[in-house]
């Protein structure tokens, strides 16, 4: 269908309909988004690459969608053609904050389920989102065609769950095309169209926007009342300033500029904005002069782990701060600021959402920008009581840690965790959760085979390799949501590496003392593995304030000052000894340990 031959004003609020795509991460999200693009001859069979809206190179490599996207489709149902709105979402814990911001623009979702896999935490998790906005949900069975597939026992547990009638389900299969009719014919019947009215003035939410380098920020926005075209002047009301519309358009699936939207729509547009601070996600947007009742917003999202982000040369140091600067504007949930460590130099301290999210950055930054970077071990933000004053501080970087005698308690963030897992691994997650100083709230079972496990666990352990830990344990069946449950006191020490006595702040990690002393061996262990041999002795040493809890030594690379005696007292062989032995002691006072990045790379994976 070409957009030349539509006239969008014909479109009114009763043909629309806004809808997500919901699912737990590998449930066959985009491959359904693709069938519904092309079923409506949005986008063309040939021409169309799988996961044709995840963009990005790392979403493609790891099969993942990472930024949430929106696509607008028509499709005519009982001779009345529709205007439909997908916007598609994530499926990772780590990107729920997209989820949340899609859903608000959205009146109805598909919550999405693997015939095979069944109901997993993030599908739980999302329905929730999805249901505490009173979203119309309607639930779709994916994967029916494959030799595993159990839609009954999945209609079973839909029905257990989530009190869906298994006569409501449409089963599909995104990879045949099966099934991909009566979905959409379940949009246009069920999901209903937006409250909107086109004859009040404008009010419109904000409810994403990137960064172009030709055309500034664009955004995207759901226009409830009124209409907005080329021209206009419209203000953001929390920055409250005024921009000109340069240019509006629908995602079709690209940018495909119009001269108008209206009530019920959603589109781009773009005004001209430099930097992505002035457009905030949840800003209500309204004409010049016509101030309209602003919407309620979104919360900011809140990074939960912090790493330091350095450049593996120093002279890169300019390429890597710019590459972060134009990532950040395409990311506006990373926090960053600059930093410097005595090891690595100058660099930043950023802000994840999780470690996928750290991580999904780093290869950003790799494959877009071309930039060599090191991470320093995940960190959470821990708050500290101090003694006599009773000031509380935030401190997110070991090396800001604080003299021990003056802090009064430390308080560290707890996860409400959601674990779906088999039962014949059930053993093993238990333990799992245990050695992680989990707390256990609840156990139900969610049928014969599938048990529902909801603990209380620190993030500090969930950030390092819990996630990879779950999936062997239960041999890649178990999966896991989480959300913020506050901080909770704990018993947490710094534990400091030292090389030949000094401390290298970039290798510090904030542990619970329980744990501290096993973990200083290992970490001696592996980085005596790891650190080459030099003309001196090299000393590993993990402390607990002035307590040597863990040491290794490195031992000296020697050159044979004896073999020129061939023969004479052995006095003789004793004063070269001897000489060279003081020659190695001082130039373990005075040489430098290069420190290569496998070592950094060891506290990162310990």
């Amino acid at each position: 269908m070409d957009i030349k031959d539509i006239n969008l004003k014909d479109f009114t609020p009763d043909k629309i309909r806004n809808f997500s795509v919901i699912a737990h991460i590998d449930h066959g999200k985009s491959t359904l988004c693709d069938r519904l693009l092309e079923f409506t001859e949005t986008i063309s069979t040939r021409a169309n690459a799988e996961q044709f809206l995840d963009k990005l190179q790392v979403e493609r490599e790891r099969g993942i969608t990472v930024k949430a996207q929106t696509a607008s489709m028509f499709y005519t149902h009982n001779g009345t053609t529709y205007l439909l709105n997908l916007i598609d979402t994530p499926g990772h814990v780590d990107f729920s904050y997209e989820v949340s911001r899609s859903l608000y623009a959205c009146q109805g979702a598909l919550l999405l389920t693997d015939a095979s896999q069944g109901i997993e935490a993030q599908t739980m998790a999302n329905f929730y989102l999805a249901f505490d906005q009173n979203l119309t949900i309607i639930p779709v069975i994916n994967k029916v065609d494959i030799a595993n597939a159990r839609p009954e026992h999945v209609k079973e547990q839909l029905k257990h769950l989530f009190d869906f009638d298994p006569d409501e389900c449409i089963l599909t299969s995104a990879k045949t095309g099966k099934g991909i009719d009566a979905t959409l014919q379940g949009i246009v019947q069920r999901i209903p169209h937006p409250k909107s009215n086109t004859d009040k003035t404008l009010k419109a939410l904000l409810f994403d926007s990137w960064y172009d380098d030709y055309k500034g920020v664009i955004c995207l926005i759901s226009i409830k009342d009124g209409s907005l075209k080329k021209g206009d002047l419209i203000t953001l009301m929390h920055t409250d300033k005024t921009y000109e519309v340069l240019e509006i358009g629908l995602m079709f699936p690209d940018q495909t500029p119009v001269d108008a939207l209206y009530a019920g729509q959603a589109g781009y547009v773009i005004t001209g904005m430099k930097t992505i601070k002035e457009a905030r996600v949840g800003d209500t947007i309204h004409l010049k002069k016509h101030a309209v009742e602003p919407f309620p917003g979104f919360k900011p999202a809140k990074p939960m782990v912090f790493a330091g982000i350095f450049p593996t040369d120093t002279e890169d140091f300019e390429a890597v701060r710019d590459a972060i600067e134009k990532l950040i504007l395409n990311d506006a949930s990373v926090f960053c600021e600059k930093t410097s460590s005595d090891a690595l130099g100058l660099g930043f301290r950023c802000g994840f959402l999780g470690l996928l999210h750290m991580d999904v950055f780093k290869q950003r930054l790799d494959q877009e920008y071309d930039v060599s970077v090191l991470a320093t071990a995940p960190s959470v933000l821990y708050k500290i009581v101090m003694k006599y004053s009773g000031d509380v501080l935030d401190i997110q970087n070991p090396s800001d840690f604080p003299d021990p005698g003056k802090i009064e308690e430390i308080q560290e963030p707890i996860l409400e965790s959601t674990i779906l897992v088999p039962q014949k691994y059930l053993g093993n997650i238990l333990k799992l959760c245990q050695d992680k100083r989990g707390k256990q709230k609840e156990m139900t079972y969610l049928d014969e085979d599938r048990v529902i496990l909801k603990y209380m666990l620190p993030l500090n352990e969930v950030a390092t390799d819990f996630y990879d830990q779950l999936k062997s344990a239960s041999a890649g069946y178990a999966s896991l949501d989480y959300e913020n449950a506050g901080y909770k006191k704990a018993d947490l020490v710094k534990m400091d590496v030292l090389i030949n006595g000094k401390s290298v702040d970039a290798l510090s990690i904030i542990i619970h003392r329980e744990h501290s002393y096993q973990t200083g061996r290992d970490l001696a262990q592996k980085l005596r593995k790891v650190i080459p041999r030099q003309l001196f002795e090299v000393v590993i040493q993990a402390a607990i304030g002035a307590k040597i809890i863990a040491r290794e030594r490195v031992a000296p690379l020697r050159k044979n000052v004896t073999a020129k005696c061939y023969g004479g007292d052995i006095t003789r062989k004793r004063k070269l000894l001897e000489k060279q032995k003081a020659g190695k002691k001082r130039m373990k006072k005075v040489g430098n340990v290069d420190i290569p990045q496998e070592a950094f790379l060891t506290i990162l994976k310990r």
